[in-house]
Formats: C-alpha cells, structure tokens, sequence
C-alpha cells in the first residue's frame, strides 16, 4: 500500500480564497476590513521571510497588512507598549508578534500584553483557558491547520486513536483539545513517554510534532492510518552540492508513506495552512469584535 499525499498548499489556497471571499462580504455588507499587524524584533532572516510571507497572504486576501520592524536592543517596556498601542487601534483586528524574541525579553509577558480579542495566534492564557473549557476563542494557528486537514481527510472523528507527539503550547497541547473536542481518544507521547513505537502502533491518526529529523520510523505506523507531519527540519543535502540543504519532517516519509493511508508532505504539507489559518483567525477576530456573523464558507 502507498499512501495518499495530502497536497497541504492546494487545501491552504482553497482556505485563503475562501477567507478572501468572505473579507469582500464583510466590507460591503459592514463596512469592515480585517486588520493584521505584526511585529518583528531583531534581523533574525527566517522571521524575517515569515513577516515578508504573512504581509503578502493578508494583502492578498483583501486584509489591511501593518508591519512593525523594531531593532534587536528594543527594551521589553518598548514593545509592551508598542503592543498596547495596537490594542487600543481600532483598526488593528489582529496582532501576532513574530518569535522568537530577543534573549532580554520575557515572551510570556509579551504574550500576557495582547487583547486576547486580538490574538490571532491563540497563545494568551484567555485563550488557552477557552480552548481547555471547550469554548469558542482564538486557536493556535498549526494545530486549526492540522485539525482542518484530518477532519478533510478523515470526516468524522468520533472514537478514533489519535496520537500527539509533543506536548508544547504551540502545537501538541492545543492539538490535543481540539481532537478531544472531536471525540477522539487521546495520547500525548514525549520524551519521557516509554515505547514511543508502541503507542503509535495503536493510532489511527499520527501527529509529529518534536522537532527531530525523521525521528518517527516507518514500522511505527499503522497500517492505514493518518500521518500529520509538522516537523519542519534542516539537514545538509550533498547531493545538491556543498554547504546545501533541504527540509525534512519529523517522519521518515518515504517510509512510512509504505504503510499509511495518507500523510503530510515537507515542504507543502502543514506548513502552508498556518498562515491560512492566521488569516482566518484574523477574519474571526474581526467578526467577534464587531459582533457580526463570520461570512466564511
């Protein structure tokens, strides 16, 4: 058996078009525009790209697009006050300060600073306490992305095994409430977890989520089980020349996609719907700030 490559980008685009349809409804019908504004601290290249990307994809989806490019030795009181600033804009609908942070800033205060109206990446304590108590808030944006593609890919989820590998705040504990919020039954492995292999092996939906090039082996999986991989990895690729490299997931793919009914791709899997869900999240936001009814379809 080979299994199916879930095409992250063509699912993230059809989201995007659809956000873009509904940002035209909201400013005809009200008279809104769904603002996003991100905040960069420091030259770091790669958040560099991610703010250049996420400016883009708002624009393009009819969004107003504000980004605040401060210097690495801004002072913590700065940018708590910048955040503040951006709160108090009516303007602004969402506000997403790009990570990491310089080492003299606590992220968790800056995190706290946010409207949680606002949050569109779904961090601030108000909303992860939502998310626990099963109410409708703010989601963290990789693990709404991961859910929409199981649920395309699988339907209903009522009583299926699921599997999180990693157990940060950004992905694997959110990702964890929102299955069980679909009825699936639950197992957060990590790296205390004992027989890693064997709690996969039990699974009907597998998420990787540590940070670690093909750490999830082929014969881990389930036959006919579905594979999320959000691992995003560098690793040197010779064969593309010297000093080259290229992006690998968590999961071995070529193995594992032997032996599963579908899995995520890296590149083109995961990753595109993180910033499909950001615009989401921002029309949302939008939308819940105004109390108006979110025209997505």
């Amino acid at each position: 058996m080979t299994g199916r490559v879930i095409d992250g980008k063509a699912f993230a685009s059809d989201v995007r078009a659809r956000v873009g349809s509904a940002v035209e409804r909201l400013k005809n019908e009200h008279g809104i525009t769904p603002g996003l504004a991100v905040v960069l601290v420091g030259d770091d290249p790669a958040s560099e790209v991610y703010v250049r990307n996420k400016g883009v994809a708002t624009r393009e989806a009819g969004m107003t697009s504000l980004e605040f490019k401060m210097p690495d030795d801004m002072s913590e009181a700065a940018l708590l006050a910048q955040v503040r600033a951006l709160n108090d804009d009516p303007a602004v609908h969402g506000i997403l300060v790009q990570f990491p942070l310089p080492g003299h800033i606590d992220r968790s205060l800056v995190i706290a600073a946010i409207d949680p109206a606002k949050d569109v990446d779904g961090l601030h304590p108000v909303n992860a306490g939502r998310l626990m108590a099963g109410l409708n808030g703010l989601v963290p944006c990789t693990p709404l992305g991961c859910l929409m593609l199981i649920k395309d890919s699988l339907g209903d989820l009522s009583g299926k095994r699921a599997l999180v590998l990693g157990r940060s705040a950004l992905v694997g504990k959110p990702l964890a409430l929102l299955l069980l919020g679909e009825n699936c039954t639950v197992t957060m492995a990590h790296s205390r977890t004992v027989d890693v292999a064997g709690e996969f092996r039990r699974a009907d939906i597998l998420v990787a989520a540590v940070g670690r090039p093909h750490f999830v082996k082929g014969d881990w999986i389930k036959p006919g089980a579905l594979v999320i991989d959000v691992g995003i990895n560098r690793v040197p690729a010779p064969e593309k020349g010297a000093g080259k490299t290229r992006l690998v997931g968590d999961v071995d793919f070529a193995a594992a996609r032997d032996v599963a009914g579908a899995i995520t791709p890296v590149p083109g899997g995961v990753g595109p719907m993180t910033i499909a869900c950001l615009l989401l999240n921002t029309l949302h936001a939008a939308c819940m700030q105004a109390g108006v009814e979110i025209p997505y379809v």
